[in-house]
């Protein structure tokens, strides 16, 4: 028997959606992922996300959905962190194609159903910015959990969505999601955090990885993305909530006007007139503004200097805390350089490191 949890967002929500697996039921059902590729550009240089055939090595489900495995790999240039989590994960991670739009989603959602019989069906949103109408000033990224809402709406199955860590994407404040909450149905514990600590190690996640340090006990103002938006970590933080999944489609005007759409493009029609943007345009117009650094061996000592004025700065700034993709993409450096970075910081300022964040203050 199966569990299938839907990962609204991006990469992070897929990692999320396995802590809430083992936080919620760890049991002898199997769990199976639903997630997009959606990557930040450190990661994937191609605006926006990535369909079935950006990959090769997909293992077919059932005709409309393929499993990404760790011999999975996308298509130069394309880049993803799927198939190394797939690799760490016990789970199937199932590859969410958003190309046919809402319709093409709910589409692999009925195919899954039909050949899984899944015990339970959980659409996941780590921050609650699937809760938003789409005016709001803060709002950055819409698109894409618009976009599974839609799906699970359509979906002729009861789906129950919950919202983990109230506010930490930045989007929408937590006393603006309150009212939407029904029950409080856990909170997140450093045992829980546990089954992941390998992958938040390596994985860019910002959210899950504040989601994470939240459950740890960390509080403070966590400094994250290329903009330095400033989180404040909480003790509502680790929380995770129910909501009336009617109740949310009714409050998102974007998921509702996407329902029928058959096409990504459509989609993003409707967000840059309800919304007034596109966040695949803002990943457009950064693409074509960023100069890409040629991933080098790194020299340390200009590496912690520069990191010692960000964390200057970022304390002057009022942080306490940043995120290594932040750090990454203020020194600048490339993706693949992550790793090679982390090992830098815990070796040399080994007093900062309070994994999965980074201290500045």
């Amino acid at each position: 028997m199966t569990r299938l949890i839907v990962a609204a967002g991006g990469g992070g929500d897929a990692v999320a959606a396995a802590l809430l697996y083992t936080a919620l039921y760890d049991d002898e059902h199997q769990a199976v992922i639903l997630t997009y590729s959606w990557d930040r550009l450190l990661i994937d240089p191609l605006p926006g996300p990535r369909g079935a055939d950006a990959f090769t090595g997909l293992e077919r489900i059932t005709q409309s959905v393929g499993a990404v495995t760790a011999k999975t790999r996308p298509v130069s240039p394309a880049g993803s962190t799927l198939p190394r989590l797939a690799a760490e994960l016990p789970h199937t991670l199932a590859l969410l194609d958003p190309y046919r739009g809402a319709e093409g989603i709910t589409r692999q959602l009925e195919e899954l159903v039909s050949c899984l019989a899944p015990v339970s069906i959980d659409l996941l949103d780590v921050g609650g910015d699937i809760l938003a109408r789409g005016d709001e000033p803060t709002l950055k990224s819409p698109l894409a959990d618009a976009l599974t809402l839609a799906a699970c709406g359509r979906l002729d199955a009861p789906v129950r969505l919950l919202i983990a860590g109230p506010g930490l994407d930045g989007e929408i404040p937590p006393a603006d999601l309150r009212p939407l909450f029904g029950s409080l149905v856990h909170t997140f514990t450093p045992q829980d955090v546990k089954t992941i600590d390998s992958i938040l190690e390596w994985h860019p996640s910002e959210v899950t990885a504040m989601l994470a340090a939240t459950a740890r006990g960390t509080r403070g103002t966590c400094e994250v993305r290329d903009t330095g938006l400033p989180v404040p970590l909480t003790d509502e933080g680790p929380t995770l909530h129910e909501v009336d999944l009617e109740r949310a489609l009714n409050h998102n005007a974007l998921a509702r006007a996407i329902m029928p759409t058959s096409t990504l493009d459509e989609a993003e029609a409707y967000s840059r007139k309800i919304c007034g943007f596109s966040e695949i345009d803002y990943e457009r117009d950064k693409a074509l503004r960023r100069k890409h650094p040629q991933p080098t061996e790194l020299d340390p000592a200009l590496i912690l200097s520069r990191y010692d004025r960000f964390a200057a700065e970022a304390r002057a700034r009022g942080a306490t805390h940043t995120t290594l993709r932040r750090i990454a993409e203020t020194l600048p450096l490339d993706g693949s350089q992550l790793d090679e970075l982390r090992q830098l910081l815990v070796s040399d300022r080994p007093e900062r490191g309070t994994a999965p964040l980074w201290q500045v203050a």
